[in-house]
C-alpha cells in the first residue's frame, strides 16, 4: 500500500509547494516511486520547480475534474538522472479559462479521492504527496482525512500560529496517523530552540523540520529543485532528517 503524504499550511507563502517538490525528490532518491498532484487548483505552480512549462502541460488535474481524461493520463514523468526512484507530476492548469470555471462552478471532490486511488493502482507509487490549497476547504478536509502523514508548514508568525492551531485540532478530530510540523523560512537571528520548544508546547506536536530564512533559495526562486542544486546546504540535511521522519 502506498503511503499519502499531504502538504498544508493554513495560509499562503509558506513555501509548501517548495517543501513538496523536494521533499518528494529526496524520498524518490531512495529508489522509490513518488506521486505528486496539485491540488491547489485555484493557485498552481509546483509545475514550474520541476520544469514543466505551460506549453508541456496537454493534460492536467482539471481535465479528469471534468471528465475529459482519467488521472494518470494527465501524470508526467519527470527526467532527473540523479534521482534513483521514479516521481510522477499531475498539475493544475494555469490556464486562466480554467481556474475561473473552478472559482465558478467548483468541481466534484469526490471524484480527488477516486483518482488519488487510481494513480496509486496504475504507477503502482509508494508514496503519494498531495500539495494542497492553503486554509480549510473541502478538498483540503478530504485530504487531511485520507493521508497517512500529514506535514502542516508554518512561519514564525502570529497569523501563521492561529491559523496552524485550527489546522492541527481538525487534523486530530479526523485522527490523521501522523502529524509533522515544519517551521519555514525562520529569521536566523531567531533563538531557534526555543521557537522549537515553544511550537512543541504550543501544539503538542513534533517539529520534525525548521528551515532558516535562506538567501540561495530566495534566489533560486523555484527555477529548479533546490536538494539537487545544493545537496550540501544545511537545507538539503534538513529535508533529509525530514524525509526520514516520513518514511519512518
Amino acid at each position: 500500500m502506498a503511503t499519502i503524504v499531504s502538504i498544508h499550511s493554513f495560509r499562503g507563502g509558506t513555501g509548501k509547494s517548495n517543501v513538496t517538490a523536494n521533499l518528494a525528490t529526496v524520498i524518490a532518491g531512495g529508489g522509490k516511486r513518488v506521486g505528486i498532484v496539485d491540488t491547489d487548483i485555484q493557485s498552481p505552480g509546483i509545475h514550474v520547480i520541476f520544469g514543466l512549462g505551460e506549453q508541456q502541460i496537454t493534460r492536467s488535474l482539471n481535465d479528469y475534474l471534468w471528465g475529459r481524461c482519467p488521472i494518470a493520463d494527465a501524470a508526467y514523468q519527470i527526467a532527473l538522472p540523479e534521482v534513483a526512484g521514479t516521481i510522477y507530476l499531475v498539475p493544475s492548469s494555469i490556464k486562466t479559462g480554467e481556474i475561473t470555471r473552478v472559482l465558478r462552478e467548483g468541481y466534484d471532490v469526490g471524484l480527488l479521492n477516486d483518482g488519488f486511488q487510481s494513480l496509486i493502482e496504475k504507477l503502482r507509487l509508494d508514496y503519494l504527496f498531495i500539495d494542497t490549497h492553503p486554509g480549510l476547504n473541502e478538498e483540503t478536509l478530504l485530504s487531511i482525512a485520507i493521508s497517512d502523514v500529514l506535514v502542516l508548514i508554518l512561519r514564525p508568525d502570529q497569523q501563521d500560529f492561529q491559523g496552524t492551531a485550527v489546522t492541527v485540532e481538525v487534523a486530530r478530530k479526523l485522527e490523521v496517523p501522523k502529524l509533522l510540523l515544519v517551521l519555514n523560512k525562520a529569521m536566523k537571528s531567531l533563538d531557534f530552540a526555543a521557537l522549537r520548544e515553544q511550537v512543541n508546547l504550543a501544539y503538542r506536536a513534533p517539529v520534525a523540520a525548521l528551515f532558516p530564512f535562506s538567501e540561495e533559495m530566495a534566489e533560486l526562486g523555484s527555477r529548479g529543485l533546490f536538494c539537487l542544486r545544493f545537496p550540501e546546504h544545511p537545507f538539503t540535511k534538513e529535508m533529509r532528517s525530514l524525509a526520514k521522519q516520513v518514511v519512518d
